[in-house]
Order: structure tokens, then sequence, then C-alpha cells
């Protein structure tokens, strides 16, 4: 299969303050030493693997006190010029909300200010002509109807069952969003099974990623439609995309692992 890449503007946030300070997602351990120049380093080899694929990288300026900042993703759903606003479950995070708001506005997005608790591209992902929306531990089915009126989109609800992951972006991931080209990969035990036969309907040839390999968080990706970004430590879907006609780039996120976070959380997609 010949695919071409799509170009990608994305945002992200460099983890200068990042440590795990707090619990708020399985993962998260704070008894446990975080390698902060680790981290860094980690997260400047994604920022450079973008650059070399030539996905358009902006910055916002991270902020002391706010360690899951670098998680970018979940700062907003950003589409048709639009930034509809992410607004936190966890108290920790919720000033987030705000200062990605602002960096939208003074970047010419529109925002809209979410009323209903969303974390953003966490769990609200567009595929094609439709927004496939997480809910059962993070974001509402209230913020699913917002994100309905704000974008005049197709919205698909998606039941989440399993803790750790908590977030649709650590059990699914949109390889190509084009529409006419819809393809994803999914994890199925981390759907509940009406959400799992939606899925299932929807996506047939959808790649099927396995529980040890989802484990490393494999499934949180970025995908520009010809090459993938995706953690080290999952050859098999590695392999099962590279037979599908994508090309792979593997690097080690596990340092931001420890947070609850991979590759797509520290990458907010700008439509």
């Amino acid at each position: 299969m010949t695919r071409t890449a799509y170009p990608l503007n994305v945002l992200m946030c460099a983890p200068t303050h990042y440590t795990v300070a707090y619990t708020i997602n399985p993962w998260m351990h704070p008894e446990l030493p975080t390698d902060n120049s680790l981290a860094i380093a980690q997260w400047e080899s994604l920022r450079a693997t973008y650059d070399r694929l030539g996905i358009n990288v902006n910055l916002i300026e991270p902020v002391q006190g706010l360690p899951d900042m670098v998680y970018a993703a979940n700062g907003a759903t950003v589409l048709d010029g639009i930034g509809y606003t992410a607004s936190f479950l966890h108290p920790e995070r919720q000033p987030e909300g705000a200062l990605y708001a602002d960096w939208l506005r003074g970047a010419g997005f529109t925002v809209v200010e979410a009323q209903a608790v969303n974390e953003g591209e966490g769990d609200l992902l567009t595929v094609g002509s439709v927004i496939l929306a997480g809910t059962g531990f993070r974001s509402t089915l209230e913020s699913h109807q917002e994100l309905r009126e704000t974008f005049g989109r197709e919205v698909i609800s998606l039941t989440l069952v399993r803790p750790e992951f908590y977030h649709l972006d650590t059990c699914l991931s949109v390889l190509d969003d084009r529409e006419g080209s819809e393809h994803i990969a999914y994890l199925p035990s981390a759907f509940a099974p009406e959400s799992l036969a939606i899925l299932q309907e929807r996506f047939p040839d959808a790649i099927i990623v396995d529980e040890e390999e989802a484990g490393v968080l494999a499934l949180n990706l970025v995908s520009t439609g010809l090459d993938v970004v995706l953690p080290v430590g999952a050859p098999r879907f590695a392999a099962a995309l590279e037979e599908h006609g994508f090309r792979t780039h593997s690097l080690d996120l596990s340092e931001l692992r420890k947070g609850g976070g991979g590759i797509k959380c520290c990458t907010l997609t700008l439509r």
C-alpha cells in the first residue's frame, strides 16, 4: 500500500518542571524517583524527530508547579481553527486549561470555553469527519455534547473501563485521519462491550494491539499518515504498521511514562 504524509502543526511543552509529585492515575508513584534531565533528553529526542519528519512544532512556556503541563495533548481540542478548552477533573491540573487557552488565543485560534469536564485530545480524537470521544474516567458525556455544538461534527462516545488506560489516547491511536482513508489501532479490552462493537463495525481494518505492547503505551503515538512515531518496546505493533504501509520511528519516552503519558500525550495537534 502506498501512503503519503499530510502536514502536521503541533504544540508541545518542555518538561522543565516535570516530576511525579502526586497520584492521579495508576502509572504515577511519587515515592519513586524521577530523573528530570532524562525526561528533558527524551522529550528533546521527540522534538528532533518531529523536526526531521517535517512536523511543525510550536512551544508553550512551561510553568513551575505544573509538572504535567508537558502532556500538551490534554490542553485543548483544536479543530477547524477553533480551540475547545480543557476543563481538568483533578485540581492539580486545572490551572493548565487557562494557560493553553491563552496560547491558542495568542496564536489566532477562536477559543470556546468548556463548561463540562474534558481533557482535550487525551480523550477527544478526530478521524475523518467524526470525533471519537472517550468517557469513563476523565471526560464527561456532557463534554461530548459541547463538542457537537462547537464543531458541528458527529461525536462517537466510547466508554473506557480500565483505569490504567484512563484516556482514549492511551488505548486508541489515529493512524490516518483523512476522510476516506481513516485508519486506527486500538486495544479491545480497554473498552466497554458496546463501545468495542462500535469500533469493530466502524473500523474493520483496524490494527489490534496486544496487552503487553499496549502496556508500554504503544498506542500513544503520533502519525502523519505515513510516518508513525511510537514508543520502543512494541516490535509486533511496529511490524504490523509497516505491513500496512507505514514507516515507523521508535523512541524511548520511559521517564515521561512514569507520569502516565507518552508521545501523543506530549503533542497537541493544531488543526
